[in-house]
């Protein structure tokens, strides 16, 4: 007896198997069956097909989700019928005895375009007419790209007739929930909830009112605040009395009131004291179980009173308010706590690109050391002193990596970077809103500080009025934001830096004099770097070995005539300027080593230096001597030695090189052969 096994895969019948007699016929989900099913839920060998008696027989081999037969689980062997259909995980197969006369009607599972020949094992797969398909194909009866809830009733389509009022109720609150779920700001909100409540009930005015928020940002204020309002009759909006918003307030419950008489509880009289509204709805905005504020809403028309309808409505668009502007809160804090992680992920990698060292082992450089050591376990103010590109910033890093707030965030502010406005927003944040531009709050460096430390380089630019604030928070006053008015305060350690003459500054009233003691409790001088000439070749090969390994190159090192061209040099920008211009000539150096050819150094003078010589009007032309750079320093230093009694500290200081220094030159000039000369 012939007999096939019509398989279906998904929504089309693809394959034909057939049975020969005396040949058993394993089914599962391993590649070493006869037929092999590819789904999950078909177990790797599943069931069997064979013949006893001349009867075809499946058998269920213990698989894990079963077989079924028309329907129905299988739990001992089933002799198959003609017409029968196995169900395998998904997937389903047909038995038939007659290919070419299976299932003839259209209304039977399987249907074939043209007779099959019973002498083929498997339809040919590249031929069209032999793929078998269901029945009653999917078909498709609507399509549509929005919600027509979410639509305005076009001009004449009669809303009003052919829907109920409850189902017009219902569509504009889902109209409404769309519209709130775009605003981004309370005020928009307040006003497309008046809208929504203008178009669906009969008020001809009302408003919006919160509670105020808290030093916190809560809304826990008794005061109720208008955010917004309305009003299409002939009178201005009249804020709500003091018994309903009580009462509301109080109970947590919307109410209607008619024919309300009492001034005290209406308020809403115009000049002449006629009642102006002649029926009054307050909704409560909740939240919790707290009332936030109210939705106070009434008509001024004796023909269009409000109805219980319109207190279900407002109700309704009071929830979807409250819920609308919990969610604006939490964008609001997810905005800040963003804005608040990038600063602090800026920091971050400001802090691990910065070397943890001060290069240097100079005695200048190792006092500077052990006043880092000495004050950071302090919380007093730290003042850093030195010339521009010395390394303050640096120093002041030291300073809060080696304190206790470590742990903390170390934030940097150059006062001289912006203008008065944007330095007291950067310090204190703002609220938003609070100028031109301010199109959200932003947290200040001193609340980024918190628990941490706050540097403010060139504090000598800081104008007098930043500076009055400024003192009363390093005071431990609290401060507001601009345009805010919550008190806040801020654990912060302060180390200010400046290039300036603070001393001169005061004297000349440029800077505050009780800011000046203020911050002149701890300070470190930082020398320039033509003052400890010795760190000028380590800090020189600490910058070759940095940029090499930035820009892929492979320079050796100095050739002996650029160390010395750079140990003479004056550097006038300190190490800022020894950085950029090592870096320089790492990328354009032609050989193994760095020569004097690849360094290229200003012409500028010092911040201390003078001009010597020159042509000036007093100094004719005729009056130059010319002479070389070291005889001109052989005199400069013996003239200077006589003249301060041969004080080598003193003579050093005036010089401004080190005491080393100074007896190395002594020596190189026999400057003690001609002291004795002289005498």
């Amino acid at each position: 007896m012939t007999a096939y096994l019509v398989i279906r895969e998904g929504s089309k019948w693809t394959d034909v198997f057939r049975l020969v007699e005396g040949e058993s016929v394993t089914i599962g989900r391993a590649p070493t069956n006869a037929i092999v099913v590819k789904d999950e839920r078909c177990s790797r060998n599943h069931a069997e097909i064979f013949q006893v008696q001349h009867q075809w027989t499946l058998r269920d081999l213990d698989s894990r989700n079963g077989t079924q037969v028309d329907g129905s689980a299988i739990k001992v062997d089933y002799h198959l019928e003609p017409g029968d259909i196995i169900r395998i995980g998904n997937s389903h197969l047909a038995f038939v005895d007659n290919l070419s006369h299976a299932f003839p009607d259209p209304t039977s599972v399987l249907r074939t375009s043209r007779p099959v020949d019973t002498d083929q094992d498997v339809l040919d797969p590249d031929d069209d007419e032999s793929v078998f398909e269901p029945v009653e194909p999917t078909q498709i009866t609507h399509r549509r790209g929005q919600s027509r809830f979410l639509e305005a009733p076009a001009p004449g389509e009669g809303e009003e007739v052919a829907t109920p009022k409850v189902g017009r109720a219902a569509a504009k609150l889902c109209r409404l929930a769309f519209e709130l779920a775009k605003t981004t700001d309370v005020v928009s909100l307040a006003n497309t909830a008046l809208g929504a409540l203008f178009e669906s009930t009969q008020i001809d005015a009302g408003g919006l009112l919160l509670r105020g928020r808290d030093a916190q940002g809560g809304r826990t204020l008794e005061t109720l605040e208008v955010i917004a309002s309305r009003s299409e009759s002939a009178h201005k909006y009249h804020r709500v009395s003091q018994f309903l918003a009580s009462t509301v307030m109080r109970d947590g419950q919307g109410v209607l009131a008619r024919n309300v008489m009492d001034d005290s509880q209406l308020g809403a009289r115009d000049s002449s004291g006629d009642i102006l509204a002649t029926s009054v709805i307050c909704a409560p905005i909740r939240q919790d179980g707290k009332v936030l504020g109210i939705l106070h809403l009434y008509s001024t028309d004796a023909a269009r009173p409000l109805d219980p309808d319109d207190l279900e409505f407002s109700l309704a668009v009071a929830d979807t308010v409250s819920m609308t502007l919990q969610n604006l809160d939490r964008r609001q804090e997810l905005a800040e706590n963003l804005n608040l992680m990038r600063d602090e992920n800026v920091q971050l990698r400001e802090q691990l690109g910065v070397q943890s060292e001060i290069v240097g082992g100079s005695e200048a450089m190792h006092r500077v050391a052990q006043q880092i050591a000495r004050a950071a376990p302090s919380r007093a103010t730290v003042l850093i002193r030195g010339e521009s590109g010395v390394g303050k910033e640096l120093v002041a890093r030291a300073v809060h990596f080696s304190s206790p707030r470590k742990k903390g965030p170390f934030v940097c502010l150059n006062c001289a970077a912006l203008s008065e406005t944007l330095l007291e927003s950067e310090l204190f944040g703002h609220e938003k809103g609070a100028f031109t531009g301010a199109t959200h709050r932003k947290v200040g460096k001193f609340e980024q500080a918190n628990k941490g430390t706050l540097m403010l380089d060139e504090i000598g630019e800081m104008s007098p009025t930043i500076q009055a604030k400024f003192l009363r928070v390093l005071e431990g006053h609290p401060f507001e934001r601009v345009g805010g008015a919550e008190a806040i305060k801020a654990d912060v350690r302060v180390i200010a830096a400046t290039n300036r003459d603070l001393e001169k500054e005061v004297s000349e009233g440029r800077f505050r004099r009780d800011l000046y003691f203020r911050l002149h409790v701890l300070e470190i001088i930082v020398p320039a770097l033509r003052k400890r000439p010795e760190d000028i070749p380590e800090l020189a090969k600490y910058f070759l070995h940095r940029y090499n390994a930035e820009t892929g190159r492979k320079i050796r090192d100095f050739t002996p005539r650029a160390l010395e061209e750079l140990q003479q040099y004056r550097w006038p920008g300190n190490v800022r300027e020894m950085k950029n211009v090592i870096e320089r000539a790492v990328v354009l150096a032609r050989g193994e080593f760095i020569d004097h050819d690849d360094l290229i150094l200003s012409t500028l003078k010092t911040a201390g230096d003078t001009e010597t010589g020159g042509t000036s009007s007093s100094h004719s032309g005729e009056d130059f001597t010319p002479c070389s750079l070291a005889e001109m320093e052989q005199q400069h230093i013996l003239l200077t030695l006589e003249s301060t009694g041969w004080n080598k500290s003193k003579a050093a200081s005036i010089l401004g090189i080190e005491r080393s220094t100074l007896d190395r030159k002594i020596q190189r000039y026999e400057l003690l052969d001609r002291r004795q000369t002289a005498k």
